[in-house]
């Protein structure tokens, strides 16, 4: 019997912040470099790294080696990951670019933007990543809030020649839209949040929009009850096939985003059983 594969240890990359922009009122542009980022090499549109770190009180600071503070300190102090999309990976610089939504002194990665400063060092895993728009579609539809913004920016900045895409971003209101580029054949929807649940906005305008005829690639990320739904659409009123969706929960209401990743896995088993109940 062979011997089982062991689990490949994640290496963490030690980075130091270069500078830091408020690009509106509500996120923080933080360019991250140093050696640490040697070799780092995104592929898709949609890649992200993990940051690593500390919790509220922890008795340590970056630069930190994570196996280890897990192995020497008790668990209320464990570092915790959050996840963030590349917005831009300057290959020539060096320089990785994030972008943190913040919301005052609330969660953990918004007031570590917020004050970050030239020289703090951070920890981070990655990067990963799946989704590239691809060429062999009429059209793109690119779905998401604030948490997707970053990856529908750089895949509008990438899509294939000629390609054409619709973009629909939901953000609280008009102070946090942001310039982005579009090429020919691409339009950009900002949908304003307001006072209302998040993502309901959003499912409200892609529902009610004109949409090209032919074959659709879709790229649909955000809140969770919110992409639920425009799966569901996708699946069953449109018929794109699987293959060429890449649609998931970034977040859900509620829920940090150490309890999300947890419940994940069930409410995707969730959503997949029901998709194969509308579809009989």
């Amino acid at each position: 019997m062979a011997e089982p594969t062991p689990r490949r240890r994640r290496v963490a990359r030690q980075a130091t912040v270069v500078r830091t922009d408020r690009v509106t009122p509500h996120l923080v542009r933080v360019v991250l470099g140093g050696e640490g980022l040697a070799g780092f090499a995104p592929v898709h549109t949609d890649s992200y790294v993990k940051l690593v770190l500390p919790p509220r009180g922890a008795p340590y600071a970056a630069p930190f080696d994570p196996d280890e503070v897990q192995a020497g300190q008790p668990r209320e102090f464990w570092p915790c990951t959050r996840t963030y999309t590349v917005r831009r990976w300057d290959e020539a610089a060096g320089e990785l670019t994030l972008d943190v939504v913040t919301h005052g002194d609330e969660g953990l990665a918004g007031p570590w933007a917020s004050a970050a400063r030239p020289g703090d060092a951070v920890v981070l895993f990655g990067p990963g990543g799946a989704y590239t728009p691809g060429p062999d579609v009429d059209w793109h539809l690119l779905v998401g809030d604030e948490t997707t913004l970053p990856a529908i920016a750089a895949t509008l900045e990438r899509l294939p020649a000629g390609a054409r895409a619709l973009a629909f971003v939901e953000v609280a209101d008009g102070t946090e839209e942001q310039p982005l580029d579009l090429p020919p054949g691409a339009e950009l929807t900002w949908v304003h949040r307001g006072a209302g649940v998040p993502g309901t906005a959003l499912v409200a305008a892609v529902l009610s929009a004109p949409l090209p005829e032919g074959t659709v690639q879709a790229f649909v990320h955000g809140e969770a009850g919110a992409v639920r739904e425009l799966r569901r659409w996708l699946r069953n009123s449109l018929a794109v096939p699987r293959e060429q969706l890449s649609v998931s929960g970034y977040w859900r209401i509620g829920r940090t985003e150490d309890r999300w990743q947890a419940e994940k896995p069930e409410w995707n088993a969730a959503v997949e059983a029901e998709e194969q109940t509308l579809s009989v």
